[in-house]
């Protein structure tokens, strides 16, 4: 919900979303973030992005992004053998999760594709690589590829350390220029289509982090007196979902929850929109940031 003339775009460093289970698929019963970001810091991401937005009419985006918004997708399979419940995930279930990007994003106007996938046995990146890591630093320093308009995804299995429990975490737009090794989205392996993590095994941790990825907050981002997520058709949210509670209603400010937006932290199963407002800043942000005109 857009509340405030300075927006607080950008974390510096990654939004998150945590679960205390295991990665065998245990009793994961929410979605936690772990992440956050000062009022000074906010303050210094949106006068930068207002300093340089791009409007959509900009010349220099149009020829710049001629064949966007298909967004390459550069797989990185993070895996502690070669067993498929070792991380080793198939190909398979990288085109069904890729397939599930191209449904939930079609309404912001942008495609996924498969450019390369990699395959890296490592059980010490896949059990503890994590947000802020050294580790997660060295295995994105080997392994990423592309440019700033390009996605590179990788499946760990967040057993301990930093990421120990999390579903996944990804940086923003913003951060690119500063440190583009860094850029992209780390997920667990098992929330992909058909993984073994109970509620959240239909690809939507993908979305949501993809979300972060092209400039979206939480829709409980502020709560009910904050700044709020700067989109103005996300009802105010007093903190973040679980499960799917229908009708749930935690500010007195027009209209219920959105438990149905990817950016909150229902089941995968209750996740089904993107707004005509994320789909607005969305663009703006891959405009100005990732030279994606949508």
């Amino acid at each position: 919900m857009f509340k405030s003339v300075v927006l607080a775009l950008f974390v510096s460093v990654s939004a998150v979303i945590a679960t205390p289970a295991a990665l065998s698929g245990g009793a994961i019963t929410e979605r936690k973030c772990g992440t956050t970001i000062s009022d000074e810091k906010l303050a210094a991401n949106e006068a930068h992005y207002l300093a340089n937005f791009v409007p959509k009419s900009a010349s220099k985006v149009t020829a710049e992004a001629a064949a966007a918004p298909t967004v390459k997708v550069y797989w990185h399979v993070i895996s502690k053998d070669s067993t498929a419940s070792g991380g080793n995930i198939p190909a398979s279930q990288i085109s069904d999760q890729i397939d599930v990007l191209n449904e939930d994003y079609s309404s912001l106007g942008l495609t996924f594709k498969l450019a390369n996938t990699t395959r890296t046995v490592n059980s010490e990146w896949f059990n503890e690589v994590g947000p802020d890591s050294s580790l997660q630093t060295t295995m994105k320093k080997q392994l990423r590829q592309g440019g700033k308009a390009d996605l590179n995804v990788y499946t760990v299995g967040f057993v301990s350390g930093s990421g120990e429990g999390l579903l996944g975490y990804s940086t923003f737009p913003s951060d690119y220029s500063g440190n583009p090794k860094d850029d992209g989205v780390v997920i667990l392996f098992s929330s992909l289509p058909g993984g073994s993590t109970t509620n959240y095994n239909e690809g939507k941790t993908l979305t949501h982090e993809a979300g972060h990825w092209v400039g979206l907050y939480h829709t409980f981002q502020g709560g009910c007196s904050g700044s709020g997520d700067h989109v103005s058709d996300t009802p105010a949210e007093a903190s973040a979902a679980s499960g799917c509670p229908t009708n749930r209603d935690t500010c007195s400010s027009a209209g219920v929850d959105p438990i149905h937006n990817y950016m909150d932290y229902s089941y995968d199963s209750c996740m089904t929109e993107f707004t005509p407002g994320q789909a607005t800043r969305a663009s703006g942000q891959l405009r100005t940031y990732r030279g994606i005109s949508v």
